[in-house]
Order: C-alpha cells, then structure tokens, then sequence
C-alpha cells in the first residue's frame, strides 16, 4: 500500500484508561495495537474511528515524550464524541493521523514561550506544555495563562494543582464567573496580562481557545510587543477529514488541515474569516 493511501485506513487502537473532566469532558488514553508509537508532534490531531458510528477529528494532549499510549480530549458535541464517552476499557477504535503541522519546536527552542488556554483549548494546549516541561532545559521562561467559564469548567485539576505549585513555569487563571469557593481571578482571561511582564523580542504567544478570544488575546500580545510573525494560532477547530478532501476547513485557498492547523497571526492578518 502506497503511503498516500495509507492514510485513509485507521489504525486500531485500545482504550486502555478513561477519566472524567468536567460534565462534558473525559480524558482517553489508548495504544495502538501494532505496538507502534504515534510518533506525534505537539499541536497536530487525530481522526478517530468509532465502528458503526463515523469519525471526528480530535485534538491529541498528551506530550510526544509519553511512551507507548496518547492521550485525546474529548467533549460531548456529536454523534461521534457521544460515542466515545459511552466506551468502556478495552474498546477498541480507529486511528488516523497524526495530521497537520504541530507547533513549531524548533523556533521555540531557546525561547520564552507564552500560552494563552482558553476553556478545551488548553486540550492540545497540554501537549506543547508538558514537552516544554520535558525538556525544560531547550526552553526559557515558560508562562501559561489558562482561563475557563466556571471553576467547575476547568480541565485537568491535578495538574493545575502541580502548576500552580511548580517552580518551572509561571501559570496565572482566571475563571469569567466565579462562585463561593473560588478565591483567584475572576474576568476574561485579559484581565492576566497586566499581571507579568516579558521580553516581546524572544516571546512566542501560542494562543488556543475559543474563536471571540483570539481577537482580544492578539490585541493585548500586541500591545506588549510581541510581533506577528511570533504569535502562533490554531485553526483546529475547522478541522473534519484531515486529508484535504472535503473542502470543510478550506479558508479562500488555504485549506487548514494541510497547511495548519497551526498559523502565525502574520499569515492569518489577511486572510478573510480566519480567526
């Protein structure tokens, strides 16, 4: 089989562990079954296969350094993703993928690296995190912003709990609305940046979340003076069979899963109804 037709056949995949979130959100680790590593790059995606039901693009969270399984995160907004919440260990799914572009490592390394999470943005998020966590030593300052509707929205709470504490990384929150037991920010996640300053020359802005965010979080990167061409977008959310063939992420004549799904602002100014 040519490599090109590849990547329409799933590979099979276990479900070996399941974890709630949120109401909503549940946490997969699975293992392919050929033993094979994913072989992903922070940032890209997979298809996943539930048989009988379809496919759905989804966003991988787990760091390229976790051997032997990945992780995705899931919401319920489907046929697809209802699915999936309904499997037990042991099921069995498709995979295909890894797609897209990632972040960019290697313009990242030897830098400082801004992250700005917004609700299941911090989903892929949570891959370049980690692998920045790995690697600590490949990277300079690590700041990550992370904000969610509710306290009861937000993700991964054990690793919240390490952020907050750890002296490797400098992490700010902010929930929009908070309630009796919440003691932190309490706004959209802009009201974060006054709080820290950076050195706008060797920062990198990595943005994800909802699309009414990314003009706000923009404008406030900018004003602190990070250029364009270092503030990096992704554009995942169009995503749908992640080969380029059903027109559903095409953007004029950018079609997002080849050419993204990760962007800088400088190639995303200009193109109509990116962001």
């Amino acid at each position: 089989m040519s490599e090109k037709e590849s990547i329409y056949l799933p590979m099979l995949a276990e479900l070996v562990r399941t974890e709630g979130l949120t109401e909503r959100e549940r946490l997969f680790e699975l293992k392919l079954r050929n033993g094979d590593e994913l072989g992903h790059k922070p940032g890209q995606f997979v298809e996943i296969s539930v048989f009988g039901i379809g496919e759905a693009p989804l966003s991988i969270s787990s760091s390229p350094t976790k051997k032997g399984s990945f992780e995705i995160g899931v919401r319920t907004v489907g046929n697809v993703t209802n699915a999936l919440h309904r499997l037990e260990k042991g099921a069995t799914v498709g995979v295909r993928g890894p797609f897209g572009n990632g972040f960019p490592l290697d313009r990242l390394k030897g830098q400082d690296v801004l992250i700005v999470a917004g609700g299941i943005g911090l989903v892929p998020l949570r891959s370049l995190i980690n692998y920045v966590l790995d690697n600590r030593g490949d990277f300079g300052r690590l700041i990550v912003l992370f904000g969610a509707r509710t306290p009861a929205e937000q993700l991964f709470l054990d690793e919240l709990a390490l952020w907050r504490q750890s002296k490797d990384m400098e992490y700010l929150e902010t929930v929009d609305r908070g309630d009796e037991n919440w003691k932190g920010n309490a706004g959209v996640i802009t009201t974060l940046f006054p709080l820290f300053d950076i050195a706008p020359e060797k920062t990198y802005a990595v943005i994800v979340g909802p699309p009414v965010m990314y003009r706000f979080v923009i404008a406030e990167c900018r004003n602190k003076g990070i250029p364009d061409d270092q503030l990096l977008l992704s554009l995942e959310r169009r995503m749908k069979c992640g080969v380029g063939k059903c027109g559903h992420c095409q953007i004029n004549n950018v079609y997002v899963c080849q050419e993204g799904p990760v962007f800088t602002y400088s190639e995303l100014k200009n193109l109509e109804e990116a962001i």
